[in-house]
């Protein structure tokens, strides 16, 4: 797994942001997230094969595990079934891999 599996982090890997105000020190920024809504860290305990599995999804598609993890928990609490979102998560992950196959290798699909 890379050091980092944001897509931007190579970009702005070697800049020092050292001297760098915080959001809270910049009042558009503290507005614009105020305004967002924002995130709360929290801390949770979930089982080590849940993680497992969203940290391998998001390798695979080359995002960030506790993205996908709130992705899942808000599909939830706007009402999702679990069997909707395992559907999704399984289509979304059957048309990655049929698009990352090497061309002319194994059965066409219909």
């Amino acid at each position: 797994m890379k050091a980092s599996s944001d897509k931007m982090y190579d970009k702005y890997k070697d800049i020092d942001f050292a001297d760098a105000k915080t959001v809270a020190e910049t009042p558009h920024l503290a507005k614009l997230q105020a305004e967002a809504g924002g995130k709360s860290r929290i801390t949770m305990r979930v089982d080590n094969d849940v993680l497992a599995t969203f940290k391998a999804r998001a390798e695979m598609l080359g995002g960030n595990y506790q993205t996908l993890m709130n992705d899942a928990l808000k599909q939830f609490a706007q009402g999702f079934r679990l069997s909707d979102v395992v559907r999704e998560a399984i289509h979304e992950t059957w048309e990655t891999s049929l698009t990352a196959r090497p061309a002319g290798r194994g059965k066409k699909l219909r």
